[in-house]
C-alpha cells in the first residue's frame, strides 16, 4: 500500500457495463430510454440512471428487460455475475472486502449496532431509515448482502473480534421494541462465542477517548493493519502506520473505559428484562 488515506473515486463498475448493454439492446430495438421506461413502468430518472450505471440493476427488472427486448437473457446471467462487492454501497466496499479476511477486527460504534452484529429485521429498520429514502428492491439487496456478510463467523478461524457500542443505541427502539428486544438478544449469545468480545460504553462516562466517532481498526492475513473511518456517505481506508497507531491508541483507550465484558453482559440481560 502506499500509506496514504484511500478514498473511492468514480470508476467503471459492473453496473456500467450492465448499464451499458441495456442502452445497446434497446437501441437495437429501435426503443427510445423513455420508451423502455414507460414499457416497464418505471421513471424516465430510473431508466436513465440504471444505464448509466449509478444505479444497481435487480434481478427482476434484469428478466423483464431481457423478456421485453428479446435478449436471451443476456441480462440475467450479467446481473447474476455482479461482484459481491459491487452490491454494497460504493464508499463502502474496499473495506467490506477487507473485513471478509481480517484476523482481527475492533469496531466502535455511536448509532447502531454494527453490521456484523446485526438481526436481519434490525439491519432492514437501519436501512429504511435512510435519507433519501431508497426503494424496497434496494433495501432487500442491502439487507441480504449484510446477513451474508455475517458469515464471516462461520470461517473455520473466525477473526478475533472486539465490539463496542454506546449504551444510548441499546435504547433506540430501531425497528420497534420487538425488533429492539431480538437484537439486543442477539448480541447477549454473540458475545458468547469464544472468538468475540462485546463491551458497552456506559452514557455517563467521562472523560471518553472517541467523542470523535465511530472507527473500526483491522490486521489482514499479511498483518497489515487498517483503520476504516465512514462518516456521511464518505469513508477513508487507512494504511499510514503512524496514523493507525493513533487509532489502536484511542480504541485501547476506549476499551478501559467502557464496561468489562462480563458488566455489559449483566447490561444487556437487565435491557432484555425491562423490555
Amino acid at each position: 500500500m502506499d500509506g496514504s488515506a484511500k478514498r473511492r473515486g468514480k470508476r467503471v463498475t459492473s453496473w456500467h457495463l450492465v448499464g451499458a448493454q441495456i442502452a445497446g439492446f434497446r437501441k437495437h430495438a429501435g426503443m427510445t430510454q423513455q420508451e423502455l421506461a414507460a414499457q416497464l413502468c418505471i421513471s424516465d430518472d430510473k431508466m436513465a440512471s440504471i444505464e448509466q450505471g449509478r444505479r444497481p440493476l435487480h434481478i427482476a427488472l434484469a428478466v423483464q428487460i431481457d423478456d421485453l427486448l428479446d435478449t436471451k437473457r443476456a441480462l440475467e446471467v450479467a446481473v447474476g455475475k455482479v461482484p459481491e462487492r459491487e452490491k454494497f454501497p460504493v464508499f463502502a466496499q474496499d473495506f467490506i472486502e477487507y473485513e471478509q479476511d481480517a484476523v482481527t477486527l475492533l469496531w466502535y460504534e455511536i448509532q447502531v449496532v454494527p453490521g456484523l452484529l446485526q438481526t436481519e429485521q434490525y439491519a432492514r429498520a437501519v436501512f429504511e431509515c435512510r435519507y433519501p429514502p431508497v426503494e424496497d428492491e434496494t433495501v432487500d439487496d442491502w439487507v441480504a448482502a449484510r446477513m451474508a456478510r455475517q458469515k464471516v463467523w462461520e470461517r473455520r478461524q473466525p477473526p478475533r473480534a472486539n465490539f463496542v457500542l454506546e449504551e444510548a443505541v441499546l435504547r433506540r427502539p430501531l425497528g420497534g421494541r420487538e425488533v429492539m428486544r431480538d437484537q439486543i438478544r442477539a448480541l447477549r449469545d454473540l458475545s458468547e462465542l469464544p472468538c468475540m468480545g462485546v463491551q458497552i460504553m456506559p452514557m455517563d462516562c467521562v472523560p471518553h477517548a472517541a467523542l470523535d466517532g465511530p472507527m473500526v481498526l483491522l490486521e489482514t492475513p499479511d498483518h497489515d493493519n487498517l483503520a476504516y473511518v465512514e462518516g456521511q456517505r464518505i469513508s477513508q481506508l487507512i494504511d499510514d502506520p503512524d496514523e493507525v497507531s493513533i487509532y489502536q491508541q484511542k480504541y485501547g483507550m476506549l476499551r478501559s473505559q467502557a464496561l468489562s465484558p462480563w458488566e455489559s453482559t449483566l447490561l444487556l440481560d437487565g435491557l432484555l428484562g425491562e423490555s
